[in-house]
Parts: structure tokens; sequence; C-alpha cells
């Protein structure tokens, strides 16, 4: 079966997640970069499934994501903006307290990726990585810290495989996701007396559609080795998903600071060097 083929068969739309517990039943999730296909949608759907309400901010409107977060009666608010403009995030706060009132968990889920060699960045390029995977979530962050409550409040942050192992072509994409992992580990400390949890999750590839961009140009010998360094096969959104509510839950009420790995053996080296652009 061809890469392509293979892909068809994976849906990436934001699914129904399996009935949950209310684990966050009265709470408010803020979640930035939710769309209709991805990480973050997926993540949207099973908080909500499990009881919280939820905000929003991506690029653009996701229609059907705001319809199925409909079905589950607890409300949701979208906004409109970019994470790397102030204003933007401004509205996001807004939205949400005009909205709820209040900030139980916030998910730094927005980020962008670009793989080529360092020397094939323009300065633009690089900066934007960092603007968005790193300095939009800290942004972020800082915005929601005054509204969150204390304590039992919890900030998840998407990092990445990448951001533990490095490989050609991802520096500067894994420089913005270990320094979010850094970010995790500091900030862990700092808010602990107020009983705020900082933890992050670092996914191995992922059914999205910023891995499946890449696809037409693997070799079945790069499939072959990232499916070595993924011993249970690729992930889905909604495994990280899972991963995203149990963190946030009280469940881990005593787990702070640290980041998950997610689907991959960190011993092994991810092939997606062959994901660079020329």
């Amino acid at each position: 079966m061809s890469n392509r083929a293979l892909l068809s068969a994976i849906k990436t739309e934001v699914t129904s997640p399996p009935d949950a517990a209310g684990r966050f039943e009265g709470q408010v999730a803020l979640i930035t970069g939710a769309s209709d296909r991805g990480i973050g949608g997926e993540i949207a759907v099973r908080l909500a499934s499990e009881g919280a309400a939820v905000a929003m901010i991506s690029r653009r409107e996701p229609l059907r994501l705001l319809r199925k977060l409909g079905r589950y009666g607890q409300g949701a608010v979208h906004t409109v903006g970019d994470i790397t403009k102030g204003e933007d995030i401004a509205r996001l706060i807004d939205d949400c307290m005009d909205e709820f009132g209040k900030i139980d968990v916030v998910v730094n889920n927005a980020g962008v990726e670009l793989a080529r060699p360092l020397d094939k960045f323009s300065d633009e390029q690089w900066r934007d990585l960092l603007e968005v995977n790193l300095n939009g979530a800290i942004a972020v962050t800082k915005a929601a810290l005054p509204h969150l409550i204390q304590p039992g409040g919890v900030i998840v942050n998407i990092t990445s495989a990448l951001g533990l192992a490095g490989c050609p072509g991802f520096a500067v994409y894994s420089a913005s996701k270990a320094g979010l992992i850094g970010f995790t580990q500091s900030l862990a400390w700092e808010l602990a007396p107020q009983g705020i949890r900082v933890v992050s999750v670092a996914p191995g590839l992922v059914h999205t559609p910023m891995v499946h961009k890449h696809i037409d140009r693997l070799t079945p010998d790069v499939w072959r080795q990232i499916e070595a360094c993924h011993p249970l096969g690729m992930g889905r959104p909604a495994d990280v998903a899972a991963a995203v509510a149990f963190l946030a839950s009280s469940e881990a009420r005593w787990i702070t600071g640290v980041t998950l790995p997610l689907g991959w053996a960190q011993h092994y080296a991810l092939p997606t060097g062959a994901m660079m652009s020329p």
C-alpha cells in the first residue's frame, strides 16, 4: 500500500471520544491552535466530553469543531486571532472571561513547522518559528496567569519529540520545542507555591495535516525507520488528547514540571531529516 493510500484510511478530523467520567465538570479550558483537524481540536473535544467549557483561538474559525463542541452543552467560544499578536491574545482572554469568568486549564498547542537546513532559512522564517512555538506560548501563559484558579490551575504545553531528540533539518523547530520544555520545568517551580501545575507532552509523529504534507517524499526505507522508533505505531490526535486530559485532571495532582514522551522510544534517532524542504 502506498504512503498516500495508507493515510487516506486514517481520519485526522476531530473525532468523538469514548464516554469518560466528568473530570472537568465546572471547569474552563483555554486552548490555542484549535482547528477542525489536528491535535488542538481533539483536545478541545476530549475536555468538553469530560465536562469542560472551552475557549479557543486559531487563525480561522473551526466551524465543524464548534458544532461538535455544541453537542456537549458546556459552552464554547472561539477567537479568530494570532498568538504572536498581543492584541489578539488580549481579546482571547477577554472573550473567555466575559463568557466563563475564570480559567482552570491552559493548553498551549498552537505551533508551526518548517524543516530545512539552517543555512536555507531566511531570518523571517526562523524567527517566525520561535515567535509562534515558544514566544506565543509564553505570551498566552502570561496573559492567562492572573485569571488561572489557584490552587488547582494547570498549564499544559504541547512540545515535541524533537525537543528531546534532534535530527537534521529541524534545528530551529527543535530549539523552539526544547525552549518550551525548559519553560515548563522552571515555571513549574515558580508556580508550585500557588498550587498551579505546569506539565508538557512530547509526541512523536502524529497523523495530522502538519505531518501528512511530507508524506509524498518519504521512501519505504524512511517509513521503516519511522516505524522502528514508534514501537506502537504513529499516533493519532486522540492519543495526545487523552494524555493531556489525564495530566490536566486532578488525578495528576502530584505531577508537575515533567515532559511526557508519547509514542516513541527516546533512544532511537528520529529519521525525519527526509522531510526537509529543498
